[in-house]
């Protein structure tokens, strides 16, 4: 059914009701049972195995799950054969997806804890409903399709109705269609075309949306999912949340490792399969030991610290952006948002407070501030001649209750004025009231003051100047020829500027007049008093904001509900738009075939109208072209772009519940001002697990290098699985997460955002990387062959073990710089590191003096530790000296 093209009566009647009666009981139970209740369905919540499962899918992680199913079989094969079973090796790879896995899922149920209490359902708000001919209060779950509900001013509607009667019905919609002015609706309205967009249909009522001025009567014509509310809602359940740039590059780097790693270890496996079978030495035990060796290459070639250390950083980081207003809702989001290159966002509520504010008062002939005003007969006109109410909540915030222009008129009225509006109101005498309708575009009250009657009228401010044939200056009263051009000139240039201007006459009543048949005599040769220019402000951090991210390399784009002249004007006063930009209308984007959007989707920076549909269609171009999308909105009719793009950003105080569900982060101040600090946040998070990737793969290749080098040459593996993983784990994991903590420095958001498809590992990181790796793996291998370090037979792969370790922990300082500034530079900043360093250092020397039943380690000698600290040192020289040759090259 379209509800605002068939008639009143055709509604009435196919849904059973009746306009003056309502529903009776037995009806409304058929009624529910035909078309629902009026509530949303519910998601089913991912169960906690599920969870865990899609954890446990993690390229890397799910490595290490083959590897430790892999060592548990072949111990457990070893055990029921009556031969030692060695299952240290597994504990610790169990443990490493058990450190994982709980960190990514209890941070995200934290966030999740904190979004929910953030979120909670209101009270259920009751509605004036017609039942067995009576008005009663029903609450808006209760409500059913064919109930006749009555709404005035400050109702939220529960429903999707259809107007039977209006007086002065105004409608914010701003939540649905991001339109933020008032909508006047009309009962009468015909609407003959079915493609009429949704802030058109001025005949009907949605849920989700407010009444602001006025009285109507509608009939229910959808109820819960069937609501435009909750087809957008359905529309989010049926979306699939698409992954990251982050989770894209970690599973490339995760699939090339995990090639690699097998790939070598079954070269190696069958390399000594070989040599075993020529030397007429195989059996179960050289074969599973052989097979072993090879599951220790693939425990040496992955990072088995790595998905423990993202979850790490990416935890801790989502409790430092909390601090700074931004929740954190998905953990990999802290991150995202950090490669942002667009952001698609919302007018009404984001970019603007969504509260009409008056900005400028024309009063005497010339411009004031508000604050300034000093004209008794405006500031009565604005106490007077409106209906709206404002309320104080505990903040001390004024909250509009009515038409939000009134509302503004009522702030500077108090401000101005000692005496409030209300005890202004409560102490005049008022006569009558012509109320204000959409038809006539104004509104006048007549009062009694000290027996003169006065007539205060407002209204549009060329409808006033029709009225007028005098104009109120700072010499007095004058013609208002002489100063008309002048008035309509500037009245021209605010609405050019999409600003909504309020005019305002008044006129003494000589004669007594019959007030109900006069009102074309009483508005007429009237004195005009000025008017008042009002927008709905830009938030004032948001300027700066802007500037930030074009300074950042960040392109914002406004896909708004308003009106074209409107969008237009904020975009030009924030510099979103230049002069190749284009401002389309959603109608023009429409019918865009893909391959035009495409060929003109990078200059496209406003569209104007825009629907839920247009938004989606947007953010997935975008992301087909390779940009990483952020998408801020507050509004119903933002949710479906907020959770297809790769960062959704939700306002916290003013957004909706659905908004708020298919958001990434969700903004506790509502500040544009707050994305550009969590854009500065992820990339600080990026570049801390490039710092963490450049030393972990470090110790990867150099172990990798290390055993097959010395397996190939003859000699055995010179670590076990139990100590490689102690190197990747335990060894590399508290360094490496003091990495993932580096202090974020403060010129990340001079640079250009990280491409969609750039390598999250750089040229000049691989040849870190690569460098060192080649440079550890030869010093060891020397040491394993020659034993240049002169260690005693007994403890010659204690020193090797420790050598190794030692050169890695050096390494991880290298690390904290990826380009060529000496480490010298920020040594000291991040002191987290050199606590943990020590930390580490120690634990080492306790392994390795008195871990002999555990890594079969033997106690070093002092003079001995001396030489592995300072051969182990060699590698932070190599290192400064690799950036100075570079430098110099760099500068030739």
């Amino acid at each position: 059914m379209n509800s605002y093209l068939d008639s009143q009566e055709k509604i009435v009647r196919e849904l059973g009701s009746n306009i003056e009666k309502g529903l009776k009981d037995h009806e409304v139970i058929e009624s529910r049972n035909i078309y629902g209740e009026n509530a949303f369905s519910k998601e089913k919540p991912i169960s906690l195995l599920k969870r865990i499962i899609e954890a446990l899918r993690e390229p890397m992680i799910f490595i290490l799950v083959i590897a430790a199913i892999v060592t548990i079989s072949v111990n457990i094969f070893k055990l029921f054969n009556g031969q030692h079973a060695e299952f240290v090796e597994s504990i610790g790879i169990l443990i490493a997806i058990a450190l994982s896995t709980t960190i990514t899922i209890g941070m995200e149920g934290k966030s999740k804890k904190a979004f929910e209490a953030l979120n909670k359902i209101k009270e259920n708000i009751a509605i004036k409903t017609y039942r067995n001919g009576v008005i009663t209060l029903v609450a808006q779950k209760d409500l059913v399709v064919g109930d006749i509900i009555l709404v005035e001013t400050g109702d939220k509607i529960p429903v999707d109705a259809r107007l039977l009667e209006s007086t002065n019905l105004q409608v914010d919609e701003s939540s649905l269609t991001g339109e933020s002015n008032s909508v006047n609706k009309n009962s009468k309205l015909k609407i003959k075309n079915m493609h009429t967009p949704l802030a058109e249909r001025y005949n009907m009522l949605y849920g989700g949306t407010f009444i602001t001025a006025g009285i109507g009567k509608a009939i229910v014509t959808q109820v819960g999912d069937d609501t435009e509310f909750g087809k957008i809602a359905d529309e989010l359940k049926r979306q699939d949340k698409t992954t990251t740039p982050l989770q894209e590059k970690l599973a490339k780097l995760g699939k090339a490792i995990s090639i690699l790693g097998i790939g070598l270890a079954t070269f190696i496996f069958i390399i000594q399969l070989l040599k075993l079978y020529l030397s007429s030495n195989i059996n179960f035990d050289t074969v599973s030991e052989t097979f072993i060796t090879s599951i220790v290459l693939i425990v040496a070639a992955v990072p088995e610290g790595l998905p423990t250390i993202v979850a790490a950083s990416l935890a801790i980081n989502i409790m430092k952006m909390a601090k700074e207003n931004a929740l954190v809702k998905n953990l990999i989001a802290s991150e995202t948002v950090g490669a942002v290159n667009i952001i698609c966002s919302d007018k009404t509520g984001t970019l603007t407070e969504n509260k009409m504010t008056v900005v400028k008062v024309f009063e005497d002939s010339s411009f004031l501030n508000p604050e300034d005003m000093k004209s008794e007969k405006l500031l009565k006109n604005f106490s007077l001649n409106t209906s709206a109410h404002l309320q104080t909540d505990e903040k001390g915030i004024n909250n509009f209750i009515g038409s939000p222009t009134e509302g503004a008129l009522l702030v500077v009225h108090d401000k101005v004025v000692d005496q409030s509006y209300k005890e202004i109101r409560k102490a005049s005498n008022i006569v009558h009231t012509y109320p204000f309708s959409s038809e006539n575009k104004k509104m006048t009250t007549i009062v009694n003051e000290n027996d003169k009657i006065l007539a205060y009228t407002k209204g549009s401010t060329e409808k006033i100047l029709s009225f007028c044939n005098k104009v109120m200056t700072k010499d007095g009263i004058s013609d208002i020829k002489e100063k008309i051009e002048y008035i309509e000139e500037q009245v021209h240039y605010f609405e050019s500027q999409a600003m909504r201007l309020i005019g305002f006459s008044h006129k003494e009543l000589v004669n007594s007049h019959n007030y109900e048949n006069d009102e074309k005599n009483i508005e007429s040769d009237m004195i005009f008093d000025g008017f008042v220019v009002i927008k709905d402000p830009i938030r004032n951090e948001v300027y700066g904001a802007i500037n930030h991210c074009r300074d950042a390399g960040v392109g914002v784009k406004m896909l708004t509900g308003d009106n074209l002249i409107t969008a237009k004007a904020i975009a030009s006063e924030l510099g979103i738009i230049d002069k190749n930009s284009l401002v389309l209308k959603a109608v023009t984007v429409e019918a865009m075939s893909d391959k035009e959007l495409e060929d003109k989707i990078d200059n496209i920076k406003v569209i104007a109208r825009s629907t839920p549909l247009i938004k989606l269609r947007i953010v997935n171009m975008l992301k087909k072209r390779g940009n990483v999308v952020a998408v801020t909105g507050d509004g119903i009719n933002d949710a479906p772009a907020l959770k297809s793009s790769d960062v959704g950003i939700a306002m916290g105080i003013t957004g909706t519940e659905v908004s708020k569900e298919a958001s990434d982060i969700v903004l506790l101040d509502d500040s544009f001002a707050t994305i550009v600090k969590a854009i500065h946040w992820g990339r600080g998070i990026y570049e801390n697990f490039q710092r963490f990737l450049q030393f972990q793969l470090a110790v990867n290749l150099s172990s990798v290098i290390v055993i097959v080098t010395t397996i190939l040459i003859g000699f055995k593996a010179p670590f076990t699985a139990l100590e490689i993983l102690w190197i990747n784990l335990i060894m590399d994991g508290p360094p490496a997460l003091t990495l993932g903590l580096e202090p974020i420095r403060g010129d990340l958001m001079k640079n250009k955002p990280t491409s969609r498809n750039a390598s999250i590992v750089t040229g000049t990181m691989l040849s870190n990387i690569v460098i060192s790796g080649i440079f550890i793996s030869v010093v060891i291998i020397l040491q394993e062959v020659y034993n240049f370090l002169g260690a005693p037979e007994a403890s010659k792969s204690t020193v090797v073990f420790t050598l190794f370790v030692l050169f890695q922990l050096i390494n991880a300082f290298n690390s904290r710089e990826l380009g060529n500034v000496s480490i010298l530079k920020h040594m000291v900043n991040n002191k987290t590191m050199l606590i943990v360093f020590a930390g580490t250092f120690m634990l080492q020397f306790i392994i390795t003096q008195f871990g002999a039943s555990t890594f079969g380690t033997v106690p070093l000698d002092l003079t001995m530790w001396l030489k592995i600290i300072a051969t182990s040192l060699s590698v932070f020289v190599v290192g400064e000296l690799v950036k100075i040759i570079r430098k110099r090259i760099n500068n030739n």
